[in-house]
């Protein structure tokens, strides 16, 4: 039933593709006639979205066309900004270990004691991914690319699921944060919470130290310090408050941990997982700390997450608490599913959070968290144009996404579900069945 259910779902895309992309080279192009939801304000029903030269120049109920633009009726249709799944290892890896990735697996760097702070994993984004399109096609437009491993895993970048040459054509700001990981005391070559805490704290005192007095270290004229030159430099602007640590934790006291932490050094802070966030809502609430959660899974992965539930979002937003939705369901959800962001909006819903507050918390507030709201997020004249045209909710599990524009752009590239179809929707003239 669900192999079937997957043959008809992307044939159906394969057709709506085929019949409603327009030409490539448009530099004009108007969707009209749908029910356009720009995030930043009220609905517009028979809306149209006007987009020039990747951009969006207008949006509205009475907006002029041009003659030449090229028209895509969007009538029964709804139109969205694409999609920003904030967690993904997008591009790094195939899926698993380099034996099961085409030998590569760019996703996280050995640094050193667990410290990697200088890794710019989007440097190694592979444009070719196979998990790209997949995702692309269902809404995805925009992903963050999140070394993972240590400590200190390394910068955090963000790019456009754009069809490209290199990974730098796809690059849509980095860095926008560090990431780390505070409820792992083994990922700082450590024992005991307390002790890998410390740690912590010995490193960030080394990077003002270092900042301090870098001639004197440049000179050998200094103690020995926590981690190398390279990260040291990297972990100014986390220490200066100018560059977000996004730190993976879920256990609540681990939270409150990490809230102390960030006071204590004057840190611009991101908790990441928070699967008893819901616990500390008030106190992340008041410290204007975004939480990156996902409403997929209420099973706990280990004694940090004994308080997991799929409530945590709405909980979050009704304490006040910025949420941006992440996917924490199976199947790998940051790399090979990272197109089933919208299933975990879809179930956030279903747990409390209003739709308009999950439509945001994969749209707008992801690209306000992120430092791109001036760009993408939301339909608004001024924006590149990374815009979805779906076939109903985008929430429904039924609805396929019909149109989907980056930068103004559509892509007839298939997916290797779609060549699988296709090769065996006709068979071979000699075949005889059994």
């Amino acid at each position: 039933m669900r192999a079937m259910t997957f043959l008809r779902r992307t044939a159906l895309l394969s057709v709506g593709l085929a019949a409603l992309a327009p030409r490539t080279g448009a530099q004009t192009v108007a969707i009209t006639g749908g029910t356009v939801i720009p995030v930043s304000g009220p609905r517009i029903a028979n809306g149209t979205v006007l987009i020039r030269d990747g951009r969006i120049v207008a949006v509205g109920a009475n907006v002029t066309i041009p003659a030449d633009a090229q028209r895509v009726d969007a009538t029964g249709k709804w139109v969205t900004p694409g999609f920003i799944n904030a967690a993904t290892t997008l591009g790094l890896t195939e899926g698993g270990s380099p034996q099961f990735s085409g030998g590569y697996n760019d996703a996280s760097a050995n640094g050193s004691h667990g410290i990697a702070a200088a890794f710019e994993p989007w440097k190694g984004v592979n444009p070719a991914n196979t998990y790209i399109i997949p995702s692309r096609q269902e809404g995805v437009t925009t992903v963050v690319v999140a070394p993972g491993g240590g400590m200190i895993g390394g910068r955090i970048g963000v790019i456009d699921l754009v069809d490209a040459a290199s990974a730098a054509e796809m690059l849509r700001r980095a860095p926008v944060a560090m990431s780390g990981d505070f409820g792992s005391p083994g990922a700082g070559e450590t024992g005991a919470r307390p002790e890998y805490w410390a740690k912590w704290r010995s490193l960030f005192d080394d990077v003002k130290a270092y900042q301090a007095r870098r001639a004197a270290y440049e000179s050998g004229n200094t103690r020995a310090l926590a981690a190398p030159r390279g990260e040291l430099e990297a972990l100014i602007p986390v220490v200066a408050g100018q560059l977000p640590l996004a730190l993976s934790v879920d256990r609540a006291t681990d939270i409150r941990a990490a809230l102390d932490f960030a006071k204590e050094y004057g840190l611009k802070l991101w908790i990441v997982g928070g699967a008893e966030a819901w616990m500390v809502a008030k106190e992340l609430a008041a410290a204007k700390v975004p939480v990156f959660t996902g409403a997929m899974n209420n099973i706990p992965s280990s004694f940090d997450a004994l308080g997991q539930r799929q409530e945590t979002a709405a909980l979050l937003r009704a304490a006040g608490v910025t949420v941006v939705l992440i996917g924490n369901g199976p199947g790998d959800p940051a790399n090979i599913n990272v197109r089933n962001i919208r299933q975990e909006a879809g179930n956030a819903v279903a747990y409390g959070l209003s739709w308009d507050e999950a439509l945001r918390a994969i749209t707008l507030a992801p690209a306000e968290v992120l430092g791109i709201a001036g760009q993408v997020g939301s339909l608004d004249a001024g924006k590149d144009a990374n815009v979805v045209v779906w076939s109903g909710d985008p929430f429904e599990f039924s609805s396929v996404a019909e149109q989907v524009f980056v930068r103004g752009r559509t892509s007839s590239a298939k997916s290797r579900q779609q060549q699988l179809l296709e090769r065996y929707l006709t068979l071979p003239p000699a075949y005889r069945r059994p």
